[in-house]
């Protein structure tokens, strides 16, 4: 198995090196047929182009907010987010699956970077959900009768 190892690193070594040559493959493309002694129109497509914006604001600011409170499923989460020029402040919450509602307050800015505080609060209203199962009715068979083993030496 060394051997082979030290073959390929070999034959990679002599190709990576030129000792080999080795060319690319290029196919080249299906030549086109035409079945009319007429001339033939051929449209190349042209490139796309896509234009540079220069659009750049220097001072962006801009407020949103979200809310879903879902019954259905128990979905409950927001988002309230402030940001001027480099400056940004905002909250959010969900439902933790413990049951605890998380709450995070977070400001960001060039002087103190991003700094975040979070906070559990337990929730009263937590749903619980009990599975409750019948019990199963199990018909009652005849006490087993006891085997007698025996041992042959």
């Amino acid at each position: 198995m060394a051997f082979k190892f030290f073959a390929v690193l070999a034959l990679v070594a002599a190709a990576s090196a030129g000792v080999l040559p080795v060319q690319p493959v290029y196919h080249a493309p299906a030549p086109a047929v035409a079945y009319a002694h007429a001339p033939v129109a051929v449209a190349h497509a042209q490139p796309v182009l896509a234009k540079a914006t220069d659009e750049y604001d220097p001072h962006p600011q801009y407020k949103y907010a979200y809310d879903v409170q879902d019954a259905i499923s128990g979905d409950s989460k927001s988002q309230v987010e402030e940001r001027d020029g480099d400056v940004v402040h905002g909250e959010y919450s969900l439902i933790d699956a413990d049951g605890f509602k998380r709450i995070v307050q977070y400001t960001s800015d060039p002087v103190n970077g991003f700094n975040a505080v979070v906070n559990r609060v337990p929730l009263e209203h937590v749903k619980t959900v009990v599975k409750t199962v019948a019990p199963v009715a199990v018909p009652v068979a005849a006490a087993p009768i006891p085997v007698a083993y025996h041992q042959h030496h």
